[in-house]
């Protein structure tokens, strides 16, 4: 794994800021297609960062974040709001507003929240909220049912940054909410544990029997092999693909937060072409998943 090394203070630790260019697609990126995971991060100190994170990255503006979105081929994109900044979406809803047609939301949010503050950021773009346990400044498990309560109406549904060991303990709880749930990074679970383990067939149990989705991103966060492609990860993407094509996701993860090298946004799209050989798999993943899921 390429966390920070644990002897930096983690607030303090500086992230390496994104490649300036990316590799060319190895297949026809569809029209519509969507990254559904991504972050920005504004320049200046206009929106301090909490005090309890776990890292500090450097900007990473609206402008860059479309730029990214077109060099790699992208149509549509989700921003997911940070953990750097808490539960203070201020920077990504007015990204989010000033590209109403292109981009949707999934935001971070305390129990106290108001009715009228969600509707707002429903007109805003957002469609989720997101659960973190593993970065200082997200939202915890404490707060999902309640959360997932005040959201389904909505037809929101609630994302999970957490490593899926958790998972078997949580499934009672987690089976009962009453919203659609998407797993970050195919689970945040390091490969080299195996498809056996018991926490990879909760999350298999979770998508195949109660309609959960997954996003097939940050393959390099739960990788041992950087420097063959993240090849390791081959046969967890594909059998999450196997079991629901119809709810798998697609996601840069840009800026690539809290690694210790940094990955090509290009060459992590074109993971799919190994994952998904098939093209109509690939548009699935690509443009219709995240069309019906974010409401494009």
């Amino acid at each position: 794994m390429d966390n920070f090394s644990s002897d930096v203070p983690r607030s303090t630790a500086q992230c390496l800021a994104p490649l300036d260019s990316v590799e060319s697609p190895l297949f026809r990126v569809p029209e519509g297609a969507c990254d559904t995971h991504a972050h920005v991060v504004a320049p200046g100190n206009g929106y301090p960062m909490v005090e309890g994170r776990s890292y500090t990255p450097p900007p990473a503006p609206e402008e860059k974040y479309l730029a990214m979105l077109a060099a790699t081929g992208m149509s549509r994109g989700v921003l997911v709001q940070i953990s750097v900044y808490g539960s203070d979406n201020r920077y990504m809803l007015e990204v989010l507003k000033r590209n109403p047609d292109r981009l949707r939301g999934v935001a971070v949010v305390t129990e106290d929240i108001s009715d009228q503050e969600l509707l707002e950021m429903h007109a805003a773009g957002v469609r989720g909220l997101r659960i973190n346990v593993l970065f200082g400044g997200g939202t915890g498990f404490d707060a999902m049912e309640t959360l997932a309560s005040r959201i389904a109406p909505l037809g929101w549904h609630m994302q999970f940054l957490m490593d899926v060991r958790q998972l078997p303990e949580l499934m009672p709880r987690m089976q009962k909410l009453p919203c659609p749930c998407v797993v970050d990074h195919m689970g945040h679970m390091p490969v080299s544990l195996g498809l056996h383990h018991p926490g990879y067939q909760a999350l298999l149990h979770m998508v195949t029997e109660y309609g959960w989705w997954t996003k097939l991103s940050g393959a390099y966060r739960i990788s041992d092999l950087w420097q063959d492609n993240y090849r390791d990860v081959v046969p967890l993407a594909q059998r999450l693909i196997e079991a629901a094509p119809e709810r798998m996701l697609w996601g840069s993860d840009w800026p690539h937060v809290a690694l210790s090298r940094m990955p090509d946004t290009g060459r992590l799209r074109n993971l799919l072409a190994i994952w998904a050989p098939d093209e109509q798999v690939r548009k699935r993943i690509l443009v219709d998943n995240p069309a019906r899921l974010y409401g494009f």
